[in-house]
């Protein structure tokens, strides 16, 4: 098996391409293998898994973690989700800028998002099943955001007017969130 790793233009986000190999019956793909990810440089525990189900036009995040940063691999179950990773580490080169990726279920790519990023998604299709891992546990306390459409970041969301749930349409702009409650600096 092979598994396709492309860097972004956000070099430390990662497009994964893995082997799915299709016969009459379906088709069967390994969505991880800590050996094989490992190889790439994805050299991270992953603690949690969580699955989301989602309709046309949701937008979910975009979400980070500041005390107990999480890196993602974010892959499709069922659907089309626009996938966005912002940069929001103290420090960074790339500090504000963003990278979105189409996944599928039909190009079963995964996105790998490190620690100190915003992730979000915008569901393109009827609904969308995502399943993301995550190297840390979901801390309530910790579940930090910015707005979906700060015009900082300037995402380019191909949802005109999206479903939004209250935290996510509340979350503040960049420019309003004091630099103590972003990511730290940049390992």
């Amino acid at each position: 098996m092979t598994l396709i790793c492309e860097q972004t233009a956000l070099p430390e986000v990662r497009l994964l391409t893995p082997d799915v190999f299709r016969d009459r019956r379906g088709f069967f793909l390994e969505t991880y293998s800590q050996r094989r990810y490992g190889a790439l440089g994805i050299e991270k525990t992953f603690v949690q898994d969580n699955y989301s189900h989602s309709v046309r036009g949701t937008v979910r995040g975009l979400h980070y973690q500041r005390r107990r940063p999480q890196a993602k691999l974010i892959g499709v179950l069922w659907g089309t989700i626009y996938d966005v990773a912002v940069d929001l580490r103290r420090g960074s080169p790339t500090w504000g800028r963003w990278v979105g990726q189409v996944l599928s279920e039909e190009n079963r790519c995964q996105l790998y998002i490190p620690e100190g990023f915003a992730h979000g998604f915008a569901v393109l299709s009827e609904s969308a099943d995502v399943l993301y891992k995550c190297t840390d546990y979901y801390d309530p306390a910790d579940d930090l955001g910015v707005r979906w459409s700060d015009p900082r970041i300037g995402v380019s969301w191909p949802v005109a007017e999206p479903l939004l749930s209250d935290k996510d349409s509340g979350l503040p702009l960049l420019r309003d969130i004091p630099p103590e409650r972003l990511p730290g600096p940049c390992r």
